[in-house]
């Protein structure tokens, strides 16, 4: 299984004979390999996997997609504040500690 990332075409050229674009995904712009999609336009919203777009979809599932990695990553957030910075964490004793 790949976790692939939605992001959208803002620039194509080609280099070394290969089809590549300037994508962004939430305002980080990487060159990506679109020899795969290559009839992606710009503007298309791209599913990106280890540099390479690997399918067009469309924005509607990208700004799901990005959604639920926003969601994600905020509760990463707070699972990690709980976990490492409360005191119930530092103090507490592990269990059948007598």
């Amino acid at each position: 299984m790949c976790l692939g990332i939605p992001g959208k075409v803002i620039e194509i050229h080609e280099q070394d004979s290969l089809p590549m674009g300037k994508v962004e995904f939430g305002g980080i712009t990487k060159d990506i390999c679109l020899a795969y999609v290559p009839e992606a336009q710009v503007g298309d919203y791209v599913l990106v996997h280890a540099g390479f777009a690997i399918s067009i979809i469309d924005e509607d599932d990208a700004q799901e997609t990005l959604s639920y990695i926003e969601q994600i990553q905020e509760f990463s957030e707070i699972d990690r504040t709980e976990t490492v910075g409360s005191p119930a964490s530092i103090d507490s004793e592990p269990e059948g500690t007598p």
